[in-house]
């Protein structure tokens, strides 16, 4: 957009186009995955040139990859960078192993990459590396600490980690998974600093086709509504989140902010992973961050949201799990998202 403001006898051309955007990634938090499980994928600095041309300024990647890190460098894109769940138990056993990570994978980048949280792990808790964790996360931290960096260090969970979560005010911690999600809790809560969940309505509903409307799983505005208490529920995404909530308030930590982490729909590989189903799914999630509204339990503050995934990749198993992608691998698009340039 181009507006022409008159001063001193002339024109001076202001160029703004970023200023009205109904729809930004960059102001409204809205992120997304960039998994790398693909042998057909184009090179970071490519993918870091669509990101920028697509106004994406927020990314989240699965393991501290060098050639992504370098290629974010004085773009102002911030990253997720997970460790790897195969690194836990280094992590948490040794705390040198931790500092050698930091020095590694963190410390070469940080001057020119905008690293927002380290995650000490994915979809563990429940399960054998659970007990890992919580060491991983506070040897990470003292190293961190070490280094001069100032960046948290959290954790990405699945909605598996809960007992409950329907209504979402009965939302509790499952007893496999409370005895670690409550100390992990408390760390977090200390240090200000949020739990990554992974919220997929997709997979909510196709275990529940027959309680659970296609709609409601969609964010469609013809949903009807689940009332809980006080609080109406227009869309199953809320609900989920809310329902972390309830759980993180009754193990004392209602002050933990939830960053959804992970959330799409597939568009091949089920009767409803459709292009139209995952077109509109991504799309009613942007729009619905995009209002500022928050969720019922936590309203007034958008929910930061990270899309999976940025592409499709065939090294995952076959099915739906290779159809998340917003993005061929030869960078056209799967369907169009609203990511205005």
């Amino acid at each position: 957009m181009r507006i022409i403001i008159m001063r001193k006898g002339f024109y001076q051309l202001l160029f703004v186009a970023t200023c009205f955007l109904n729809i930004s990634f960059g102001v409204l938090g809205i992120g997304i995955n960039y998994g790398l499980l693909g042998d057909n994928l184009p090179p970071a600095a490519q993918v870091v040139g669509l990101l920028r041309s697509r106004g994406v300024s927020k990314i989240r990647i699965f393991d501290p990859n060098s050639d992504v890190l370098k290629a974010l460098g004085n773009t102002g894109i911030s990253v997720i960078v997970g460790t790897r769940n195969e690194d836990l138990e280094s992590l948490s056993k040794d705390p040198s192993y931790a500092t050698k990570w930091v020095k590694e994978h963190i410390a070469p980048y940080a001057s020119s990459t905008k690293i927002a949280y380290v995650s000490a792990g994915n979809e563990v808790i429940p399960g054998p590396l659970a007990d890992y964790v919580l060491n991983a996360m506070q040897n990470l931290y003292a190293a961190l600490v070490g280094a001069n960096l100032n960046i948290p260090v959290t954790t990405a969970v699945a909605m598996n980690m809960l007992g409950n979560s329907y209504p979402p005010s009965a939302g509790v911690f499952s007893d496999d998974s409370i005895v670690f999600m409550t100390p992990i809790s408390t760390f977090l809560s200390q240090q200000g600093t949020p739990l990554l969940v992974n919220v997929y309505p997709y997979f909510a509903y196709v275990g529940n086709r027959d309680t659970v409307p296609l709609s409601y799983a969609l964010l469609q505005h013809n949903a009807p509504p689940v009332i809980d208490g006080s609080l109406q529920y227009d869309n199953l995404f809320h609900s989920m989140v809310d329902a972390v909530y309830s759980a993180l308030d009754k193990v004392g930590a209602s002050g933990v902010e939830v960053i959804v982490s992970e959330t799409g729909w597939p568009s091949s590989g089920d009767q409803d992973a459709t292009y139209g189903n995952a077109q509109t799914y991504n799309n009613n999630v942007i729009a619905l961050e995009s209002s500022r509204k928050g969720t019922p339990k936590r309203p007034g503050k958008a929910v930061q949201t990270y899309i999976f995934a940025l592409f499709n990749e065939n090294m995952k198993p076959a099915g739906t799990e290779q159809n998340f992608g917003l993005y061929h691998p030869d960078m056209t698009e799967v369907y169009h998202v609203n990511i205005p340039a």
